[in-house]
């Protein structure tokens, strides 16, 4: 590409099967009927190739392919020019392993390799560099791809297996004529196979898949505030609490809101029919796992918002009525409160003079007993927070940012407590209802999190911490 014998297709440089000829780097290996896999072993000393409609599996020498080529030992050409490296020159063995061999993993183990054998519905273990089976474990029912554990890396780490077997059949309850997939877990530790795991899957073929160990995994808890997860930088429709807003141009609406549990801003969101509609939210949580999603009836759209991220909807409204929207995912007790409602009018509507009738007054009574909850809320907090500081919390980075999170929704609690204590020294009951309301909701999300928090603590070998000492 570099010297210039490349040509631009499309905008992408290609290499012609002439100059791929000329320049030495295209050369072909004979593979017995239908190729279906071509696995490099972990030490990259050999490639593994299995013919679907042939019983053998055979290794190819790679040391041996590159001196073919550095000394020019053909046996031909094919019709296109390209030069042709007879078998038997560069085989190191072929192995007989059934009927229909598709695809290859390695164990840990020195020369130990599993191909998948599709007619057969068997799994063949067998020594590349011996060129002998070692063991076969039927599986149910065509194997297609298969999975050991970084089964195709320089390093695996053998142990188990997973056969990505293209049909069930009779392994599960019969629900009617559409069957999963089924994938089943081998153990391979031992000399030999053994079947430890029937997994159904919906929809699709199993289709290649890989192993990692969980361990080099570097996640994060939540996006950095504000985050488009698509460009991977700060979304310039994120707002902070308190900033969410709503701007109207002819024929647009646009809103910048924002969801935490368990409440949309805005609640309303008003258009006129014909409207194109778009719905900018982040989300403000910082727990873990605390996804919140966004969709309006009857308009074809979702949003799955993850902690700290900014998604946008845009939808066309094309019919006057009053639509809910609301949060697609499950966030805590108070999940079905998070919902809104997009308000279309009638196009050239005109708003008429209307009194709406009053809905329900809270009183005393309703406000005390609301207050009462509270307490033995707050009671059950305080329980947690005892706990939780009574441990190394600090210790754990997830907790700590659960703690933070717990912290602000309990000064978001005591803010509308002190609204709605006010509001019953002046006798408006029903105001301090509704404000002691948005109190007990803080007041969950904070127990939400602080009881997750404690299980993680506990979970993860915690440990009591020494108590300061009083000051003398």
């Amino acid at each position: 590409v570099k010297a210039g014998k490349a040509k631009k297709i499309n905008g992408h440089n290609v290499l012609s099967i002439d100059t791929a000829v000329k320049e030495g780097i295209l050369v072909l290996v004979p593979e017995p009927k239908s190729p279906h896999g071509a696995d490099v072993t972990p030490d990259g000393k050999y490639v593994i190739v299995s013919g679907k409609l042939d019983s053998h599996t055979t290794v190819y020498d790679i040391a041996k392919i590159e001196a073919a080529i550095k000394a020019g030992n053909f046996s031909g050409k094919d019709e296109y020019g390209i030069p042709i490296i007879a078998l038997e020159t560069v085989a190191h063995n072929q192995v007989a392993l059934g009927l229909g061999p598709l695809h290859t993993q390695y164990d840990s183990k020195p020369c130990v390799a599993y191909t998948s054998l599709y007619v057969d519905s068997m799994v063949a273990k067998w020594d590349y560099c011996e060129g002998k089976v070692l063991d076969k474990l039927s599986v149910h029912y065509n194997i297609g791809h298969l999975m050991a554990m970084e089964g195709d890396t320089t390093a695996p780490k053998g142990k188990y297996l997973i056969a990505l077997n293209k049909l069930a059949i009779d392994r599960f309850a019969p629900v009617g004529p559409l069957h999963p997939q089924n994938h089943q877990l081998i153990d391979i530790s031992g000399d030999k196979m053994q079947l430890l795991y029937d997994m159904p899957l919906p929809l699709g073929e199993p289709h290649y898949a890989v192993s990692i160990a969980v361990s080099k995994l570097k996640t994060n808890v939540r996006y950095p505030f504000g985050t488009d997860s698509r460009t991977e930088q700060k979304s310039p429709f994120a707002v902070r609490p308190g900033q969410e807003r709503t701007e109207k141009k002819p024929g647009k609406v646009e809103v910048f809101g924002t969801v935490i549990r368990s409440h949309i801003t805005p609640e309303i969101i008003e258009a006129n029919e014909g409207d194109e509609v778009t719905v900018h939210l982040t989300n403000l949580e910082r727990a873990q796992d605390e996804t919140h999603g966004f969709a309006i009836s009857k308009h074809n759209g979702n949003l799955s918002i993850e902690p700290g991220k900014t998604a946008s909807l845009t939808v066309k409204v094309n019919k006057a009525g009053v639509y809910p929207y609301y949060c697609t995912e499950f966030c805590s007790a108070l999940h079905l409160e998070m919902e809104g409602y997009l308000l279309v009018q009638p196009a050239n509507y005109k708003a008429a003079g209307a009194k709406g009738k009053e809905g329900q007054v809270y009183g005393q009574k309703d406000y005390d007993a609301r207050v009462k909850a509270n307490n033995d809320t707050q009671a059950i907090i305080n329980s947690v927070v005892g706990y939780i500081t009574s441990v190394n919390f600090k210790d754990f980075p997830q907790v700590v940012a659960m703690v933070e999170d717990a912290t602000e929704q309990l000064g978001y609690a005591e803010q509308n407590k002190k609204k709605s204590e006010e509001f019953a020294a002046k006798g408006d009951f029903n105001s301090a209802f509704l404000w002691a309301e948005q109190w007990f909701q803080y007041q969950v999300k904070a127990a939400d999190i602080g009881l997750r928090a404690k299980t993680y603590l506990e979970q993860n070998g915690a440990k009591k911490v020494e108590a300061a000492p009083a000051a003398k």
